[in-house]
């Protein structure tokens, strides 16, 4: 985690005071439940809970665990430093992975609900520059080459719809991660009763893991990584649109330029995409963290630890980058420069090439053949693209053209309107009525 791309709620559910506060209430949680049982006495419960206001000595664990070799065991020897003689009752049956694996269930959940809430965030101001350019027109682009008209509004809810999209898919991710396992070595819950791990679940937040080894197992940490790599792929998507219709012959669009910004420290005229640039790049270091998480997957027999130095970088390094990444992107869209007059100069730049489906389509319903009429089409449209000439005058001149076609019924196949009469359809299918 680098500060200049973090935020501090998403970086304080990565501290190690968080990490040990959760570690305790899991230990904790679990003593009142074998408490219920009684297999611990209650009273030892009640003293473990007096730890809940400690400060748990980050410095102190660490100096243990440079001897134990075991962060757990650390944690717990600190524990009892703090409880007294009651903490002998504390991890009664319970792993290791009982502790990381539950705790790490909650970590990803709470970074999900930040991610949802950022999601949230982006999907408003996309929404808002939807409607307020909902008919803007600019030309589309297939192959990076003018297409046919849209609307700098379809574009923005297209993006929203994506986007929408994904908050589903990470709505379902945090809910399958949410998982908990206490169900002891091996996952049998030979030395510990399915009931305090149904305890501990309902206490943190969770559900209870069906059936666990002795990890939780990790198709569930494959789906929620690989989550967030498609919603990187969607703000890089974004972020390359931006990119270039800010470009200086197109400038359609532009992310907004502060004053006193800068954008080169040798050329005083720089307006740079810096922001979807950096985007651009965020991107590509949440999906670097998808294959290790799908080949987490694949331990041996009942556990090993090879998952546990990967999911250590992987968990706070994604949801930090794609938290900053969403927000960063969210700004950008709330604050995008957008040029109508540009849009519409450069959509004249084909001299109304932009219209050749409508006269291709207008002269099949007049008789003539689908390949005929598209050689027609595409011979007058060449003399725009080699001699600069303009589509619509070229259509005029042209006699097996006008044999099929007259004057006013060409014009009229050159309406802009035309190709904007479904926006609000559109509009309704991905905002509701």
């Amino acid at each position: 985690m680098i500060p200049r791309y973090s935020r501090p709620e998403m970086v304080s559910i990565w501290s190690p005071e968080t990490r040990f506060r959760i570690w305790f209430e899991i230990e904790a949680h679990a003593c009142d439940a074998l408490a219920e049982l009684g297999v611990i006495p209650k009273e030892a419960a009640e003293k473990i809970w007096t730890a809940k206001d400690a400060e748990f000595d980050v410095a102190r664990i660490d100096e243990i665990e440079a001897v134990t070799k075991h962060d757990v065991i650390a944690f717990l020897t600190h524990l009892a430093e703090i409880v007294g003689e009651e903490a002998r009752y504390v991890h009664q049956g319970m792993t290791s992975s009982d502790v990381l694996d539950t705790c790490l269930a909650v970590q990803l959940s709470r970074a999900a609900d930040i991610l949802l809430d950022d999601l949230d965030r982006l999907l408003a101001a996309l929404k808002r520059r939807a409607y307020e350019h909902k008919d803007t027109v600019c030309i589309g682009r297939s192959h990076g080459i003018h297409a046919e008209p849209v609307t700098f509004g379809l574009k923005m809810a297209q993006a929203y719809a994506e986007m929408a999209r994904n908050r589903d898919r990470l709505r379902a991710a945090r809910a399958d991660i949410a998982t908990c396992a206490i169900s002891g070595a091996v996952g049998t819950f030979a030395n510990i009763d399915p009931r305090v791990e149904a305890h501990v679940a309902e206490k943190m937040g969770l559900t209870p893991e069906p059936i666990s080894t002795q990890v939780i197992p990790r198709d569930r940490h494959a789906m929620f990584f690989a989550t967030l790599g498609v919603i990187a792929s969607s703000v890089e998507r974004i972020a390359t649109e931006i990119r270039h219709l800010q470009r200086t012959e197109v400038l359609e669009a532009e992310e907004y330029f502060s004053p006193g910004q800068k954008g080169s420290s040798a050329m005083p005229h720089k307006r740079n995409p810096v922001l979807t640039e950096n985007l651009t790049g965020l991107a590509r270091v949440v999906r670097g963290m998808v294959t290790p998480a799908l080949e987490n997957v694949a331990l041996w027999h009942e556990r090993d630890i090879s998952h546990s130095s990967v999911e250590r970088m992987i968990g706070p390094d994604a949801t930090v980058t794609l938290d900053f990444a969403l927000n960063r992107l969210a700004g950008v869209i709330d604050k995008l420069v957008v040029y109508p007059e540009n849009m519409a100069r450069n959509m004249g730049r084909l001299r109304g090439l932009v219209h050749s489906q409508r006269v291709l389509l207008a002269l099949t319903q007049k008789g003539v053949s689908r390949e005929d009429a598209y050689a027609l089409v595409q011979r007058n449209a060449m003399k725009v693209w080699e001699q600069g000439a303009d589509f619509l005058e070229e259509l005029k001149v042209d006699p097996e053209v006008t044999a099929a076609l007259g004057p006013e019924e060409i014009e009229a196949e050159f309406d802009l309107g035309y190709h904007l009469k479904h926006v609000d359809t559109i509009f309704e299918r991905v905002f509701g009525k």
